[in-house]
């Protein structure tokens, strides 16, 4: 194995003059902005950012394409891309200013670099190569959601770079940092900050922070080369190794790594498979596809017996497993009425719903639909697959449905798992907004027609626009309870979280129940009755935040209830 250096300057003109390529092995890029604003503030202040493993051959490899634009390969032989794919194609987006391709859809990665952060920079913690992802995450910091102006500015005022935003790119000290790569001069970010004089102390530190900026594509990457003379096969087992000796790499993409090495140009067809399934409203991570495959392959998920199947047994079990999901995905929309992967606590439960579905030739009788109903939606609400192994419980529902068990054996272990299957108000205690309580929480809220309080626009997740785009909101704001001494713990309580409008939640700010709440119950008490919200008067004061909580959780337990719809069990 040779060892090389190249800059980022020299490694992002590799990629974009088609020197650097993809193996299919690979994983798509995942990341997001914040996270690459994150691996920039480490190369800012000249943090070590790891090695790239590259692998040059002239074997004809299958390939994938990089998440930015190519030139066509000139060269005789290829230097494929093993190890550095999210870091160097983030860099590349940034330094050439173009957006990145995720999943078919075109998207810009906009960071905004503060000529005046302070000498003494704020931390961030920079993520891990090819950490899990949550798909759902939007671009912005989870804390930003709910933080108001003020303290978003300072924040943001302490760092070097953020991802941009519209009020951020009007201030003058903030400056577009793919605009910096793209000239040399410093004129016009000058002009920008109002500098008019050169005698202008300014003129020095800003010059010296945006030359320290592009200083970055001067940055040295180690690259370690994997010779030659290996083949396809070798190459692929260095790559499990490496990512699996680091735990950089999930399992699923190791898999990857191993299906695609045995079933060349399979790749295509996982991810056109993936995308008609998000044209159903359900972008699932490649992985869960992966491991339906192996679910059907095998009857258990777990990935280590990728290794010893037949590329004819896994063409047989990925088309079986297409089939599955598809009835997974139908029944989810038509018969329980979810309709996005942000609504489910566990994507396993569509493995077992698939694979339930398989077992019986897609046939079920109306009892049988009704109970797989209740299994799903008790099961989503209780978080099945999301406490301790979760691939052990999933392979205890594929065992039992090999077997021939039906919908009264998954139920039965629902309650071996949890106890009673009612949701109790002490059960809702301690419960935020990742619990897979609040999204059982507005699926009933949805069911009973609750509304936005200011456009009455019935809560929906396909709402588009920043105005009527969905958002959970703090009845009582967590300003108003910072200053009355609360925890950011107890503001965060899922009996404090209701869903309504971004520009609802904008005017609402931070003022009080008390003030707000008013107006809507003197318009009409429905909206507020349909997601649970108590409304006399004495419980919307700060000194009675604890009664609050405790009348909501009893009522949110009530809705949840009759959504589930216990009778259905049997």
């Amino acid at each position: 194995m040779a060892r090389a250096e190249a800059t980022v300057e020299e490694l992002v003109s590799m990629i974009e003059r088609g020197r650097l390529r993809l193996p299919e092995m690979q994983r798509r890029y995942v990341w997001r902005s914040p996270r690459v604003r994150d691996l920039m503030d480490s190369l800012y202040r000249g943090y070590p950012s790891g090695a790239i493993l590259l692998w040059e051959t002239t074997e004809d490899v299958p390939l994938q394409e990089f998440a930015v634009a190519q030139q066509a390969n000139p060269y005789q032989t290829t230097q494929l891309l093993l190890d550095g794919q999210q870091r160097l194609t983030s860099l590349s987006a940034v330094i050439r200013g173009e957006p990145v391709s995720v999943r078919g859809r075109m998207r810009p990665i906009d960071l905004l670099f503060n000529l005046e952060h302070p000498d003494q920079l704020a931390f961030v913690t920079e993520v891990n190569e090819n950490a899990d992802v949550d798909e759902d995450g939007g671009e912005t910091d989870a804390d930003d959601v709910d933080s108001s102006a003020d303290e978003l500015m300072t924040r943001f005022n302490k760092m070097a770079f953020v991802v941009s935003t519209r009020k951020l790119e009007q201030l003058p000290h903030w400056v577009s940092v793919s605009e910096v790569f793209r000239t040399s001069s410093d004129r016009e970010f000058l002009r920008k900050a109002g500098v008019t004089d050169f005698d202008d102390p300014r003129v020095e530190k800003y010059g010296k922070r945006l030359a320290r900026l592009r200083d970055i594509r001067k940055y040295v990457y180690r690259m370690d080369v994997l010779e030659s003379s290996m083949g396809y096969d070798e190459v692929t087992e260095i790559f499990v190794r490496v990512n699996s000796l680091g735990a950089k790499l999930r399992s699923s993409d190791l898999a990857l790594a191993q299906i695609t090495a045995k079933w060349r140009h399979s790749l295509g067809e996982f991810q056109a498979f993936q995308k008609s399934c998000a044209q159903l409203g359900f972008d699932l991570d490649l992985g869960i596809h992966l491991k339906n495959m192996v679910a059907f392959a095998t009857g258990q998920s777990r990935f280590h017996t990728v290794g010893s199947l037949e590329v004819t047994a896994l063409m047989s079990a990925w088309k079986e497993s297409c089939r599955g999901m598809e009835f997974a995905l139908n029944f989810m929309r038509s018969n329980v009425g979810i309709t996005s992967p942000a609504l489910l606590s566990s994507p396993f439960i569509l493995i077992a719903l698939a694979y339930f579905g398989h077992k019986r030739d897609y046939v079920l009788q109306p009892e049988v639909a009704g109970r797989l109903r209740y299994w799903t939606l008790v099961a989503n609400a209780k978080g099945r697959f999301s406490r301790g192994s979760s691939e052990t419980i999933l392979d205890q529902d594929l065992a039992s449905l090999r077997q021939d068990g039906g919908t009264k054996e998954m139920i039965d272990r629902l309650r071996l798992q949890f106890g009673r299957l009612d949701i109790t108000a002490e059960e809702l205690e301690g419960r935020n907004q990742r619990s897979a309580l609040f999204k059982t929480m507005f699926l009933a809220f949805h069911e009973a027609g609750a509304t936005d309080w200011r456009s009455n626009l019935r809560i929906s997740l396909d709402h588009k626009g920043s105005q009527d785009r969905l958002q959970f909101h703090h009845i009582f704001p967590k300003a108003v309870l910072r200053a009355a001494g609360r925890s950011q713990r107890e503001a965060d309580d899922i009996a404090n979280l209701s869903f309504i409008s971004g520009k609802t939640n904008r005017q609402i700010s931070d003022k009080a129940p008390a003030v707000y709440l008013s107006k809507y119950r003197d318009e009409g008490l429905e909206g507020l009755r349909k997601q649970c919200i108590p409304v006399e008067p004495e419980l919307l004061e700060i000194d009675d935040y604890s009664n609050f909580l405790h009348k909501r959780r009893r009522l949110i337990s009530v809705r949840l209830n009759e959504f589930l719809g216990h009778t259905e069990a049997g």
